[in-house]
């Protein structure tokens, strides 16, 4: 493995571990939303054997269970495991890196991945795993965020951060850029390449209330590791100036004493063959 895929893998295991608690408070909410599209795009259905990778919280297997599956998520950091099995008892969680997953050959009906693929050092090891423990027909399903260019959630955020003109926390190693997969060819090869058929990508979108630019900023902080890196490495005055200037750009979306904010989503999905 090269020496950089291991680091960036060893940091986002470590980071997540950190901040398993207040991703739980704050982003499941969030993530939650995509979990019945990409459960759909899996074709999860009654008496299935689902996958979730990147489990976190456990809300895609529990949703799972919900639709009559018998379902077990998996995730790098153990304290989201512990997290997921107390949340959901009815699932099963184990503690496992989606490269390296500890099932044998065709496991499983089908596997989903919600916002994860974008934290693998080596997204294409992941998708040969994920195909390796699939039965012949099952179905994969994979999300990630789109470009903030279609986001206006990651353009307020990604623009008040540049605004700020923070600069990037040197203990964060170099790994996969967040949004390499907002490209739908991109997102698309990585399941084609890895033996899948039929792949396809589209695209939705969530609304993500917000009470406030300091809510935001602390959920980041506290609950994330790469944005959340960046935001604990700024003084006062640089969240002040990101405080500001998520404020201006959020503007729009004002809506009562908060915020609902459009954020953009690639869902990929892809068949093994018979």
């Amino acid at each position: 493995m090269d020496p950089d895929v291991r680091a960036f893998d060893e940091y986002e295991a470590a980071g997540w571990e950190l901040v398993a608690g207040r991703y739980e408070a704050f982003w499941s909410s969030v993530t939650s939303r995509l979990v019945d599209a990409l459960l759909d795009a899996a074709g999860v259905a009654a008496r299935m054997r689902v996958l979730d990778v990147g489990t976190g919280p456990g809300d895609a297997a529990a949703r799972a269970v919900g639709r009559g599956a018998a379902a077990t998520g998996v995730d790098v950091a153990a304290a989201m495991v512990e997290i997921a099995a107390r949340r959901h008892p009815m699932a099963t969680f184990v503690q496992a890196s989606v490269t390296e997953l500890p099932f044998p050959d065709t496991s499983f009906d089908a596997a989903v991945g919600n916002i994860v693929i974008q934290h693998v050092g080596e997204p294409e090891r992941a998708a040969r795993e994920l195909a390796r423990v699939l039965v012949a027909g099952g179905r994969v399903a994979l999300s990630t965020w789109d470009a903030p260019e279609r986001s206006p959630f990651f353009a307020a955020l990604l623009g008040a951060i540049a605004d700020a003109e923070i600069p990037p926390p040197s203990e964060v190693p170099p790994g996969p850029s967040f949004f390499q997969f907002a490209d739908e060819q991109a997102f698309g090869s990585l399941l084609l390449d890895s033996g899948f058929v039929d792949a396809a990508v589209d695209a939705i979108s969530v609304e993500l209330p917000l009470r406030s630019a300091d809510e935001l900023i602390t959920a980041l902080a506290d609950g994330t590791v790469r944005t959340g890196a960046l935001l604990r490495a700024a003084d006062v005055q640089g969240r002040d100036r990101v405080r500001q200037s998520i404020e201006e750009r959020l503007a729009p979306w004002r809506r009562d004493d908060g915020y609902v904010v459009p954020a953009a989503v690639k869902i990929a999905s892809g068949t093994k063959p018979a």
